[in-house]
């Protein structure tokens, strides 16, 4: 049976430990610092998915020169100033991040670019970088009306602003920073609530001067950045399926190893705690200045249901749909509101789990920007759509190794834009 229909049956625990891939944030980062800074890093540990593999095209199409030796990035990089006119359309696929971070260096960049994608990113909405951009003094449009790709950027001369952010967001706040780097003088940026905060850990690490104080971050234009070389952790959103697949299977026993822990990423791991999962860090240590840990997850504690919203929801967005998934297991109702900037993702991730959800047998009620859900419904295998949406095909996974019997999983492949290899680890781990 093909990637993109697979079968999965009920399991009893998963047993083992595993290296989860390499953090596509810092991936993405990386490759973009790198080829900004004057000389030459490498980045080791990439992450080789789809997703990072489209800001790795971008920049090769900028002029940058990148190769390839194992999972370790060789990039020669040309300064912010040293990049050149793309002579085609850049293409960012599937990844909203590379389109969003791009526009912020395109936009101190004194030439003429087009960014597009594929049908999910033409779908995303893009005035939120638009609007700052253009505060800045760039030249930027999109289709009807500013709302989505493709973008066109006529990149040049860009004066510092002071932007509050209207929603928490990582990709906005580090394409404001990116374009900052080219603006004379000194650029803030305030948001709500906290989010990511790889591009302002990373930053001064290849030179740009940054402060940081509380939901306040500033970036001072004019530095020129120097190559250095970077190791990326493993991914905590990737880990994460693993994480709640150990600790709502009954004597499941799961270790994994090298996993980043920076606490603007680990807002699932303080709600599971909560839930009274067992559940533990070890071996902390730092690589690359982001917090780097083992996690050890055993399954056997009853979870009970929590209400979860405000500031915890920027720190957890990408695992919404596992922690669902954990929430049909959990005693009581867990109710999580405030995350309507998930309708606006790859897919409308509240409708798509809910869907596919109540398919299984969950006992869910929607709503505009959130979802409750009474635990302790029996999961039944039937046939479940992903909505080409990779973390939905991810969940939709573990939820088939609690169901009894057999679930389908329609266009299972789009797992390939963050975890390639994903389904071979669950086939190691998980025990009949």
């Amino acid at each position: 049976m093909g990637l993109d229909r697979i079968e999965l049956t009920g399991k009893r625990y998963l047993r083992g430990e595993f290296v989860p891939p390499s953090d596509k944030s810092i991936s993405h980062r990386a490759v973009i610092l790198s080829s900004l800074a004057k000389g030459r890093s490498s980045v080791k540990n990439f992450l080789r998915a789809e997703d990072t593999l489209s800001t790795v095209s971008a920049f090769r199409a900028l002029g940058v020169e990148i190769k390839e030796r194992g999972d370790e990035l060789l990039i020669h990089g040309k300064g912010i100033r040293g990049l050149k006119e793309p002579g085609n359309v850049i293409d960012c696929r599937n990844s909203g991040t590379t389109m969003r971070l791009l526009s912020g260096v395109l936009a101190g960049s004194s030439f003429f670019s087009v960014l597009s994608g594929d049908d999910s990113l033409r779908r995303r909405p893009m005035q939120r970088v638009i609007a700052p951009l253009r505060e800045m003094g760039a030249e930027i449009w999109g289709r009807d009306g500013d709302k989505y790709p493709p973008l066109a950027i006529r990149g040049g001369a860009l004066k510092p602003v002071r932007y509050s952010l209207p929603v928490a967001s990582a990709q906005v706040k580090s394409a404001i920073l990116l374009a900052g780097l080219s603006a004379e003088g000194e650029t803030e940026i305030v948001e709500p609530l906290q989010s990511r905060d790889h591009t302002e850990r990373m930053l001064p690490a290849f030179g740009a001067e940054i402060a940081v104080k509380g939901l306040s971050v500033k970036v001072k234009g004019g530095a020129e950045l120097k190559g250095r070389d970077t190791i990326v952790p493993g991914d905590f959103s990737s880990a994460a399926f693993f994480m709640v697949a150990a600790l709502v299977m009954k004597g499941s026993e799961v270790v994994i190893r090298n996993i980043g822990i920076n606490p603007t990423r680990t807002g699932l791991m303080n709600v599971l705690k909560r839930m009274g999962a067992d559940i533990a860090a070890e071996h902390l240590r730092e690589i690359s200045g982001e917090p780097v840990a083992d996690i050890r997850c055993r399954g056997g504690n009853e979870l009970r249901a929590v209400s979860i919203g405000g500031d915890e929801i920027p720190l957890l967005i990408d695992e919404f749909p596992i922690l669902c998934i954990a929430a049909t297991r959990a005693e009581g109702v867990t109710s999580i509101a405030g995350a309507g900037e998930l309708r606006v993702k790859e897919s409308d991730r509240i409708k798509a789990i809910a869907t596919e959800l109540r398919k299984l047998g969950a006992d869910l009620e929607e709503y505009p920007d959130g979802i409750s859900i009474k635990g302790k419904a029996a999961l039944r295998g039937c046939e479940v759509e992903t909505y080409g949406d990779h973390r939905i095909a991810m969940s939709l996974s573990i939820a088939a190794l609690m169901a009894e019997g057999t679930t389908i999983i329609n266009n299972a492949s789009c797992v390939d834009i963050s975890f390639p290899g994903f389904f071979e680890e669950l086939k190691r781990l998980a025990k009949d």
